[in-house]
């Protein structure tokens, strides 16, 4: 008789994800040790093809809210991801911080919006000061810029595209796109650059731009998953396309 070899399933993160966001899920998949799955929910209510400012991303935030943490209660989850930055980074530190209790209360599991987890991530690498970029219409990154502010985090730099972006086109730029943005947005002052938004696809831009910069680079879906594994105890040291955050070091020089 076979004795069949298998990896542990350890841990389950569950994932709220907007319904037009397809980059989030596989940057998670990325960065995800072995041991843990992702299962993931999608949440509506919002026009993709309508500019995404403020008052649409703080509607979407209570959108199917109870629904999506039914559907990941009933998948046993041992915490809750909330998988959209700007929805809660319009409000400010205060809502956000309400929004991740109700999360948790409702879920009776530990949650963490990104918001949130972008704000751990800098503190983590001991930044102060940042530079930022995102492909937020310009009222939506100077909210996201006033968020890190209040949160003790000064930004001495900010970048947005030059046009306005729907959500399809947010979700189309490629990570040379997020390369050459981050690039623009660096500042000798920066000692790390944010990249915000998890529908925009600049995880895999993160090795050379630290190895180009000499400084790291944090985006949404990288600090999430970062803020997950340390809630859940796990190590990320093996994970290979955390960047700085996950290492902890600078890349060898080429």
């Amino acid at each position: 008789m076979n004795k069949i070899q298998f990896a542990p399933r350890n841990k389950r993160i569950g994932l709220i994800v907007p319904s037009s966001n397809t980059n989030v899920e596989p940057d998670f998949a990325m960065l995800c040790p072995v041991g843990v799955t992702v299962h993931s929910v999608r949440s509506g209510g919002y026009d993709v093809n309508v500019i995404p400012d403020s008052a649409e991303m703080q509607n979407f935030a209570r959108h199917s809210l109870d629904q999506n943490l039914n559907d990941l209660r009933d998948a046993r989850v041992d915490i809750i991801a909330y998988g959209c930055t700007s929805a809660t980074l319009s409000e400010g530190p205060q809502f956000d911080a309400q929004f991740c209790a109700e999360l948790q209360e409702k879920s009776g599991v530990p949650s963490v919006t990104t918001a949130g987890a972008l704000v751990e991530a800098i503190h983590a690498i001991g930044a102060k000061r940042v530079a930022f970029t995102s492909p937020y219409v310009e009222a939506l990154s100077a909210e996201a810029v006033a968020y890190l502010i209040k949160s003790d985090i000064d930004v001495v730099n900010e970048k947005v595209f030059e046009q306005e972006l729907n959500s399809l086109e947010q979700n189309a730029l490629t990570p040379q796109d997020a390369y050459d943005m981050a690039l623009n947005t660096d500042h000798p002052d920066a000692q790390a650059i944010v990249i915000s938004c998890t529908d925009y696809r600049a995880l895999e831009a993160v090795p050379a731009l630290e190895a180009a910069l000499n400084k790291p680079v944090i985006t949404s879906n990288q600090a999430l998953m970062f803020a997950c594994l340390q809630r859940l105890k796990l190590s990320n040291q093996e994970v290979v396309f955390g960047g700085i955050l996950f290492s902890g070091s600078l890349p060898a020089a080429g």
